[in-house]
């Protein structure tokens, strides 16, 4: 029995779904783009920062789900390199909720032996920022529970860019440049996420049928999963309803499959969680 069923009760929300999870089969690290808070709050008539400051408690939410459910890693895509494009206050609005998401929930992390890290190109955060999250790091860095990164200024093809040219880097003050062979166990080794497992599962709010340069290196065999749902509406029952599609998944690697997982089906269209007609459309 995972330990969410511990805070559900027979015949409560959610409680078939937690039931119905095999907990020998768990995705080690789930990753998420969490998509759709302008959407969200524009349906509503209301700003754009509003769908940000509703997004916080999916994320609480969330964190807490995986930690209960025995998930090692969650991957959270929070701030990507192309973000910075957006209209200024609406970036130095994303910076007062990432500090007050820090300020409120370290204690709940430390609580609950979670351990936070950061990766992306930290050194061009605002300096306050930048302080606050590594100060929130270190606090954590003795747990030993779920791991939670948080993209923050991330671009999957600037992380691996950031990999050879440290690889580079390392050749040269070894002196080893001539007879370096630059090979994929050395890249992986090299990107912000070397201490972790690849992905198993990618989670994608909103509908959008694209990776959104996420983690491009690490995601080449995970499972994708998209849902309308935009990610302020993302619940517990979202995130059961993810892992349970992925565990009725036929993982191959590029192998050939035995038996259909359980008995079902191999996954047509319809696993990506929602319908593809009409869901891949131009962006």
């Amino acid at each position: 029995m995972n330990a969410l069923l511990e805070v559900l009760l027979p015949g409560e929300k959610d409680w078939d779904l937690a039931q119905a999870i095999d907990p020998t089969r768990l995705p080690e690290h789930i990753a998420i783009i969490m998509d759709g808070n302008g959407r969200w709050a524009g349906r509503r008539r209301l700003p754009r920062v509003a769908g940000h400051q509703a997004g916080i408690g999916p994320v609480r939410s969330t964190v807490e789900s995986c930690a209960r459910l025995g998930v090692k890693v969650l991957t959270l895509y929070a701030f990507s390199v192309e973000n910075w494009k957006r209209p200024r206050h609406e970036v130095e609005t994303l910076w007062r909720l990432l500090r007050y998401y820090l300020k409120q929930e370290l204690p709940n992390l430390q609580k609950n032996d979670i351990r936070l890290q950061a990766i992306g190109r930290l050194e061009a955060l605002p300096p306050q920022v930048r302080r606050e999250l590594e100060a929130a790091v270190d606090a954590t860095s003795a747990n030993r529970g779920l791991l939670v990164n948080l993209a923050i200024n991330y671009g999957g093809r600037a992380e691996i860019v950031d990999a050879v040219n440290s690889i580079l880097e390392m050749a040269r003050l070894e002196g080893s440049l001539d007879s370096l062979k630059i090979d994929e166990e050395l890249i992986a080794t090299s990107l912000y996420t070397a201490s972790c497992p690849d992905p198993d599962l990618l989670i994608r709010t909103s509908g959008e049928m694209r990776i959104s340069n996420f983690l491009l290196w690490q995601i080449a065999y995970a499972e994708l999963y998209v849902t309308e749902t935009l990610w302020p509406d993302f619940t517990r029952t979202d995130l059961l309803q993810a892992v349970l599609a992925y565990q009725k998944r036929d993982r191959r690697y590029g192998g050939l499959s035995a038996e259909p997982v359980n008995g079902a089906a191999k996954p047509g269209a319809e696993a990506f969680g929602v319908p593809f007609v009409g869901a891949l459309r131009p962006s």
